[in-house]
């Protein structure tokens, strides 16, 4: 498994002037970001507890606990908030963590290894693994069943059918 850190949230700025931050949150319930309170900074130095706000464009207005002013919201911007894994509910088999991928190993249907997840990434039309190969220029493949058919945590890697052409 991976990391005991799950990001679950990042600030995206300020909103307004009394020290409440635009959120975003990565939950599959929006809402529930406020529930695995209190959020971690990546480190775990800082913890923040959460307070949600009315829903804004892309997120929430909120309350961290200990930013009270715009300077400090606004000094914010880009952090990534995090939750113990213990928190966070339990995913049935078909469903996975960002954090739980990256790293895995990726081979092709044949068995031959072609790289490593470095990143998931997700531009609202769905996830992509970003695969890191050796000596090549990564390769960014969807995360569907018919390229992605088996995720094997245990044995750490993924097998893909790659789509024609890809590579």
């Amino acid at each position: 498994m991976g990391s005991d850190l799950i990001c679950v949230g990042a600030v995206a700025g300020a909103f307004g002037v009394r020290g409440e931050v635009r959120l975003k949150s990565f939950c599959a319930e929006p809402r529930d970001i406020a529930r695995y309170g209190p959020l971690l900074s990546e480190d775990g130095a800082r913890r923040f507890s959460i307070t949600l706000g009315k829903a804004i464009p892309n997120g929430f207005a909120a309350r961290l606990g200990g930013v009270d002013t715009r300077e400090a919201a606004e000094a914010l911007r880009g952090l990534r908030l995090h939750a113990p894994r213990s928190v966070l509910p339990a995913l049935p088999d078909d469903e996975f963590y960002h954090a739980d991928l990256v790293g895995l190993s990726v081979l092709d249907t044949g068995g031959a290894d072609l790289g490593r997840v470095s990143a998931v990434l997700n531009h609202g039309a769905g996830d992509l693994l970003e695969m890191k190969r050796a000596g090549a220029a990564p390769v960014l493949l969807p995360f569907t069943r018919a390229v992605v058919p088996t995720v094997d945590l245990a044995a750490g890697r993924i097998i893909v059918d790659m789509p024609e052409g890809l590579m």
